[in-house]
């Protein structure tokens, strides 16, 4: 049946969850691709014989096969940027760096896409500010205090804050720290904020 195949492109984005990026399919959409080209090839196939034969029979399937050329078109428009939004709401959710699990399921042109939008917010942060940059992809909520409890979940190192203190991050360990230093770490899973 024509659109089938890019359809279940379509469906396959609702049923994942919001906020997750679900497998590339390139197979889905390699086979869309085929079913379009296969389309149009029909289609100037019977526009030819039309012309030249003046066989108006032909008329109502040529549209029916162009219509279908334009729901594919859709579909694969809507599927490509449906994921890139998706991309690009992860970059402010983990930050610069995605983890390995949200990479895999990238193919490589979001993965050149995810690099460039990445550099490019970073070049208007570092526009930000007087020449000093600020970083917008802190606070993504307002803060209720300055400072914040949390709890290590690994070992991640040392980190510096502002005043030269330095803080060894060790599984379990909790620490009250400045909430613009800690947000970023919440987010990639090093920290969790300990309500008290």
């Amino acid at each position: 049946m024509f659109c089938e195949k890019a359809m279940e492109l379509i469906r396959e984005l609702q049923r994942s969850n919001e906020g997750q990026l679900p497998a590339f399919n390139e197979d889905g959409l390699r086979q869309v691709l085929q079913e379009m080209e296969s389309l149009y090839e029909q289609n100037q196939t019977d526009v030819n014989e039309a012309k030249s034969d003046g066989r108006s029979e032909l008329i109502p399937s040529i549209k029916l096969r162009h219509c279908c050329l334009l729901r594919n078109q859709r579909c694969l428009t809507a599927y490509l940027y449906d994921r890139l939004l998706r991309i690009r709401a992860l970059r402010w959710e983990y930050g610069s760096v995605l983890p390995a699990n949200v990479r895999f399921h990238m193919c490589a042109e979001e993965v050149q896409w995810f690099s460039q939008y990445k550099k490019s917010l970073a070049s208007f942060m570092r526009s930000l500010g007087g020449g000093e940059g600020l970083d917008i992809t802190q606070d993504m909520k307002p803060p209720k205090s300055l400072y914040i409890q949390v709890r290590c979940l690994k070992d991640h190192g040392e980190l510096e804050i502002d005043d030269g203190t330095v803080i060894l991050l060790k599984k379990n360990s909790q620490h009250f720290l400045p909430r613009w230093k800690c947000e970023q770490l919440i987010r990639q899973g090093v920290l969790e904020h300990v309500m008290s």
